[in-house]
């Protein structure tokens, strides 16, 4: 069967955009005279294919023979990343060093020392001002060596000075390594657990939070120090649902290339997280003045050509833009306003499939789902919750849970009572067994289950009981991510009075808005 995501330089070809591929039939053909290269045909039939099939590439293409297929592959692979690494070379960081660092090792090898460690000193500068640690630590290796080989310099006390460089190097790399496995360690968490579900999570996460943290977070110098100390705190107090502290951190990673504009050059794609974060602050602390504000920010970003030249730039820049955007939609309670973007989202998450990780669209299906539901289209908010139920492994256990309770008040909706039954039971096993069952959630069971036995005459006093049961909840931290992920309150307020649930939360934003 062709499968697009299967063949990996199929998925490269298809990744390059006009520019790229003009580039590199010029860069094969450099040193051939002939016009027929057999990677320029090989590359020519992959372009023209929508799907990757060995059986059909070879149909179409009699040049190409079975045997030989593997190694022109490979070939064609090697070549493009080379025309590739030509042409991004001025605007990376990374590709510059590393070619200064070839220069200097091909002096060196001519017995040219001097000369040698002329380039390295401007590569240390280089290393120097965009943070490039772990290069730096290379090119301070390599000066060593020069040194203990030949007698190069005229400076005195040299050798104690690049002791002196090497041990700061050294240093901070180690402490940058222990925040950044922390932050990692604290992402992670998140990504298969969601929020702290319980007291022995907010105990569990607290304890290896301040064991993991290093006591030297106090001297603090260097950008990557500072950005993994950020990093590390937005998590651990987004996943304790510490909204304030959340905000806080996110703004002070945003603030941190601001400060450091250079960087934004070298580490585009941590700018753009640190923007997603600090959106989602602003939507978590129902702050849709602020959210708004930083949407339009970041939207000139986007035409920024760090984000419009650069692949993965612009494609996280596409999905935390598009997040932020539904969010709004929802603080301003305009749901339906925000379905038009349905179209575009799922072209967007069919064209850029390969590079999507299964988290991000997870999150998006659900998103899309709440549009629907709260524009009062049960029925397609049920569709795309079935997207994320029949979804098999163990990402985002919390999502997976409330894509089923809202799956179960979506059918509520509709009147589906011979399913509500079975549902209720088996959605509060499912809850049960990832101990992800909170207050807020018991009491939306046991009112559904106690539905069940009253007329419809008698619904709105439950309704009305339910909601002021709910209310003492809201202050909780352990229990407010129920009301992050489903607006419970606005929903009951909405069978109460009659009115739709957009109406309701419409209201409640332009009474906040005065």
């Amino acid at each position: 069967m062709p499968n697009r995501s299967n063949d990996a330089l199929f998925q490269l070809i298809k990744s390059l955009e006009k520019s790229e591929k003009r580039n590199f039939k010029l860069f094969v053909k450099r040193n051939s005279a002939t016009e027929d290269l057999k990677v320029v045909q090989l590359f020519d039939a992959l372009d023209k294919m929508n799907d990757y099939d060995d059986e059909q590439l070879l149909r179409k293409n009699k040049s190409l023979k079975k045997q030989q297929l593997s190694n022109l592959k490979a070939a064609l692979y090697r070549q493009i990343l080379a025309s590739l690494r030509a042409l991004k070379n001025e605007n990376n960081i990374d590709l510059q060093l590393h070619e200064q660092m070839d220069y200097a090792r091909i002096l060196y090898n001519k017995g040219l020392y001097l000369q040698s460690l002329k380039v390295i000193d401007r590569l240390k500068d280089l290393a120097l001002h965009h943070n490039q640690l772990t290069y730096l630590q290379q090119v301070l290796f390599f000066e060593k060596k020069i040194e203990s080989m030949f007698i190069t310099r005229s400076m005195q006390n040299r050798a104690d000075a690049l002791t002196f460089e090497s041990n700061k190097v050294n240093g901070q790399l180690g402490l940058i390594n222990q925040l950044s496995n922390l932050s990692l360690r604290m992402y992670s968490w998140y990504i298969q657990n969601g929020h702290a579900r319980n007291n022995k999570d907010l105990l569990e996460i607290k304890s290896f939070f301040e064991a993991q943290l290093p006591k030297e977070v106090y001297k603090l110098e260097s950008f990557y120090e500072k950005l993994y100390y950020y990093q590390s705190y937005c998590w651990y107090a987004f996943i304790r649902q510490h909204y304030l502290h959340y905000y806080r951190y996110a703004l002070k990673w945003v603030t941190l290339f601001e400060e450091n504009p250079d960087m934004l050059t070298v580490e585009t794609a941590t700018y753009i997280k640190g923007m997603h974060n600090l959106m989602s602050a602003h939507f978590s602390t129902l702050d849709p003045k602020r959210l708004s504000a930083a949407i339009r920010n970041f939207e000139k970003f986007t035409t920024d050509k760090l984000v419009a030249q650069n692949d993965i730039n612009r494609i996280l820049a596409y999905q935390y833009l598009y997040t932020a955007r539904i969010n709004l939609y929802f603080l301003q309670g305009t749901f339906t306003k925000g379905l038009r973007l349905v179209p575009f989202l799922e072209k967007m998450l069919k064209e850029y499939d390969i590079y999507l990780d299964t988290h991000r669209v997870l999150v998006f299906y659900y998103k899309i789902a709440c549009l629907y539901f709260g524009s009062g289209d049960n029925e397609k908010a049920i569709d795309y919750l079935d997207r994320i139920i029949n979804k098999k492994g163990n990402l985002r256990t919390d999502l997976q849970c409330y894509s089923r309770l809202l799956h179960l008040i979506a059918h509520y909706e509709l009147g589906n009572f011979d399913l509500l039954e079975y549902l209720s039971k088996s959605v509060y096993r499912y809850m049960a067994k990832m101990e992800n069952l909170s207050k807020v959630e018991d009491e939306i069971f046991t009112f559904l289950r106690r539905s069940f036995l009253v007329g419809a005459h008698a619904l709105k006093p439950e309704f009305e009981k339910l909601v002021t049961n709910l209310r003492k909840y809201e202050g909780n931290a352990l229990e407010s991510r129920a009301f992050v992920y489903l607006d419970i309150i606005s929903w009951l307020e909405s069978k109460i009075s009659g009115v739709n649930v957009q109406d309701i939360i419409r209201a409640k934003y332009l009474k906040g808005s005065r």
